[in-house]
């Protein structure tokens, strides 16, 4: 149902990773609040379902949000076709599982280069707009930016790097009244945290988690809850609201995570042989088919 009286009515807001998952429900929550819509994504033709299915002003455009020079123009083309975005929420994110030593190390670079990399492109993109519209910048982060685990080592490393990089963002921006939220978010049921069960070493990772950490969470529900955040401009969310409760307790973590798997993965290794899984779910797929040479 619409939102009548949200803040972000009328107002642009630029979500990336879009064309499925997370991203694809932070855009329809966003639209039924009135907020003019611009999905980025790398999948064109699943991007522009998802568009022609929100209500409202909706417009997509194919992005790498690694790419300097097409994230700038896709910038300029949203500007003068929807006006300077008052929100942006830097969500495209990709996934792999393995050990360290056997990853492929093009794999591996291109988690952080989406994952971290993106979100600086995206905020240097629209930060002259947020600027402008004394709006509010989104990063999805992670519990993995809290506390990280084994055989996630670049998924952990960008998304620790990523919370970072909004921390200092925030103070650099603060007296320009633009806000910069965090949020951290578990479990939640998109196409790549379903791909990452067909894998026993990130099957049997998640299975040892406490029963609250392992939980799944509707996509939906956690889009909700970002975008109310979003309308109140809050410096963080936790989905689920627990997650906070780590954040006393993270200097203790690699501690305890590091004893409970010297235990584990021998035992789990004479089981199953842990292997590399490649980019995770159909997005990352997407971005691995994409890529764009280096020096392009």
């Amino acid at each position: 149902m619409p939102v009548p009286d949200s803040p972000l009515r009328g107002r642009t807001a630029v979500v990336t990773g879009a064309a499925r998952g997370l991203g694809a429900a932070l855009a329809r929550e966003l639209a039924v609040r009135g907020a003019k819509v611009a999905l980025l994504g790398r999948e064109e033709s699943t991007l522009a379902r998802v568009g022609d299915a929100l209500p409202g002003v909706a417009e997509c455009w194919e992005a790498d949000v690694t790419d300097d020079r097409r994230m700038a123009r896709v910038g300029a083309e949203i500007r003068a076709r929807l006006g300077p975005p008052s929100v942006v929420v830097a969500n495209a994110g990709v996934a792999e599982g393995g050990p360290f030593a056997e990853s492929d190390p093009a794999v591996w670079r291109q988690v952080v280069e989406v994952n971290l990399i993106g979100s600086a492109v995206t905020a240097r993109t629209f930060l002259p707009d947020l600027f402008a519209t004394r709006g509010h910048y989104l990063q999805i982060a992670s519990l993995a930016s809290i506390g990280a685990a084994p055989m996630m080592s670049a998924y952990c490393a960008s998304k620790a790097g990523v919370e970072s990089f909004a921390h200092a963002l925030r103070a650099e921006v603060a007296h320009r009244h633009v806000g910069v939220g965090i949020a951290y978010i578990n479990w939640t049921d998109t196409d790549m945290i379903r791909d990452m069960d067909r894998y026993a070493v990130l099957r049997e990772l998640r299975g040892h988690m406490p029963a609250p950490a392992r939980r799944v969470y509707p996509v939906a529900d956690v889009a909700g809850r970002l975008v109310a955040a979003v309308e109140r401009r809050r410096p963080s969310v936790y989905v689920p609201r627990w997650l906070r409760a780590a954040q006393p307790v993270r200097a203790a973590l690699p501690a305890v995570v590091t004893m409970l798997s010297r235990r584990e993965l021998p035992r789990l290794a004479a089981v199953e042989r842990f292997e590399a899984t490649g980019l995770l779910g159909p997005g990352g797929r997407a971005h691995g088919a994409g890529s764009r040479p280096a020096d392009d």
